[in-house]
């Protein structure tokens, strides 16, 4: 795959794009599944609903999930599930939050390169603010980023709605010189939706899976999903190549 025109604005995901959160976002799905009785719940099946898309939201994702599992607590309010999701993400007294976990994906000298390089730099992503902008601090990114659009802010991705808003936050029109970054169908669905275009990305458990097996990073089940919603291109963790598909600075 190669990209199909040059691209001048990037979005960027947050979770598995920008922040390494197999062992925090999805580990605090899988643990929420479990303590309700969903043990049929593993990684490979939370991967498997967010191939599907519509997954956006992980709170409900957990619910969901629990309610598939013919083993899983019934009657649950997304507020319960919701705040036992949390009790495992933030922490609480005594017990280190899984968030502690989480790492930055692509180095800093490929971000700084690419806010040289395009005419605006935007988070897209379907967690709190609260959560977005503690990654940012903790990672130093603050000031690489002109806007951000998170889950308060309106309707999740695959809905339009996202990426239109930080685009005007931006004051960019969108078009397909606009790019979203994203690991997910959703991610990509939703940049087309708006009229840009979606970029996917592997996310390092995966790619790391495929190398172990000896296939592409791109042939899995999340990448061949994005790529049959139309992404304009899939790249490794840590997109380095994206830098060479922005026009260089004057």
């Amino acid at each position: 795959m190669s990209p199909t025109a040059p691209y001048r604005t990037l979005l960027l995901d947050m979770d598995g794009v920008l922040a390494e959160v197999s062992k925090s976002y999805r580990a605090s799905i899988l643990e929420t599944c479990h303590k309700y009785g969903a043990t049929s719940i593993t990684y490979d099946v939370i991967g498997d609903w967010k191939a599907k898309g519509g997954c956006n939201n992980d709170w409900k994702l957990s619910l969901d999930l629990i309610n598939s599992d013919p083993n899983g607590q019934k009657g649950l309010t997304l507020e319960q599930v919701t705040d036992t999701f949390e009790e495992f993400y933030q922490g609480t007294t005594g017990r280190p939050g899984l968030a502690d976990t989480e790492s930055l994906i692509p180095s800093k000298a490929v971000l700084q390169e690419l806010r040289k390089r395009a005419n605006g730099v935007g988070i897209v992503t379907g967690r709190p603010l609260k959560d977005c902008q503690k990654f940012l601090k903790l990672h130093g990114l603050e000031d690489m980023v002109d806007a951000c659009v998170c889950m308060e802010d309106g309707p999740p991705k695959p809905d339009p709605f996202p990426v239109l808003e930080c685009c005007k936050r931006l004051g960019i029109e969108p078009s397909p010189s606009v790019i979203l970054v994203g690991d997910t169908p959703d991610d990509i669905r939703a940049a087309i939706a708006a009229g840009c275009k979606g970029v996917g990305v592997a996310t390092p458990e995966a790619a790391e899976e495929q190398k172990e097996k000896g296939e592409p990073f791109d042939k899995t089940k999340l990448c061949s999903a994005m790529k049959d919603c139309g992404a304009d291109i899939i790249l490794e963790p840590g997109f380095d190549k994206l830098v060479e598909y922005f026009p260089e600075p004057n």
